[in-house]
């Protein structure tokens, strides 16, 4: 007699249920904060993609404006979309401080509130690749984008010292069902999987996130993250003091492992990226 095994089926994620998670993660703590330690690297990157005077540039997952700010300032007619709505208001009260007309809207890097081909640039540093249905990003970026437009990304490794923090954390506290983990889109097979029908020239490059440290030594940072990153934050008020513990500890030896320090110091974080640059069909 043969036994067949039965394997259950694949959890049919309640995405309704996990961009309402999303939402509250992100707009907990103070990312605008906490990303000031970003900026410089970002506008590194930023210069890299080397965007034109006067292009219509679309940054999806923009924050508070770490990317969207010195776009603008470059000359780029700059659209900034983040789910989160407490960032959007601080990126639009920075754009006004700076003199810069730049619109920022709330929303969903799954269903973009854009008309097709409406931009000749789309960029996401760190932002789509949190979206729980990476085809659906790809169809937006896809669908706004100008025939010819670029796309530009730059997405966490699974090795990147965020790719590790973020491991760590969904022991303690694990990722909604069926939910795709974001650190594939630093994956190269699943990136050029996810844009070969409606991208061309696909170039993917590994690098270190540029200029990034941080003036504490390990402990500290836990600190810094847990009052001031979402996903930290949020992890630790949903788990008891025992398990806070060993989260701590488990942060600190990652932020140890993923710096080079000086007198106790964090003075460089290893980031792993992997940038994405590509051309729409």
């Amino acid at each position: 007699m043969t036994i067949t095994a039965t394997l259950a089926p694949e959890p049919t994620p309640n995405i309704a249920a996990i961009k309402a998670r999303q939402k509250a993660i992100w707009e907990d703590g103070d990312y605008a904060g906490f990303a000031k330690y970003l900026e410089a690297g970002a506008v590194a990157i930023l210069d890299g993609w080397n965007i034109a005077r006067h292009h219509a540039l679309l940054d999806v997952g923009c924050g508070a404006g770490q990317t969207a700010l010195p776009a603008a300032k470059n000359g780029a007619r700059v659209t900034g979309i983040d789910l989160a709505e407490n960032q959007i208001a601080h990126a639009r009260r920075r754009a006004q401080e700076a003199g810069l007309d730049i619109r920022f809207d709330v929303g969903d890097a799954e269903d973009l509130p854009y008309s097709d081909e409406s931009f000749d640039i789309a960029i996401s540093l760190i932002g789509a690749m949190f979206a729980p249905r990476p085809e659906k990003v790809v169809s937006e970026f896809a669908r706004v984008l100008k025939p010819g437009g670029r796309l530009c990304m730059a997405n966490w490794t699974a090795a990147s010292m965020p790719g590790q923090m973020l491991k760590c954390v969904s022991r303690f506290v694990p990722p909604p069902p069926g939910m795709v983990p974001p650190v594939l889109w630093g994956d190269e097979d699943t990136v050029k999987q996810r844009l070969s029908n409606e991208f061309t020239d696909i170039r993917l490059t590994r690098r270190m996130y540029p200029h990034w440290h941080y003036p504490f030594n390990a402990a500290e940072l836990v600190a810094l993250f847990r009052a001031k990153y979402g996903p930290v934050r949020k992890a630790f008020d949903l788990i008891e003091p025992a398990q806070q513990e060993e989260l701590r500890e488990g942060l600190e030896r990652i932020y140890a492992d993923t710096s080079e320090t000086a007198n106790g110091v964090l003075t460089v974080t290893r980031g792993e990226l992997l940038e994405i640059q590509a051309t729409r069909r």
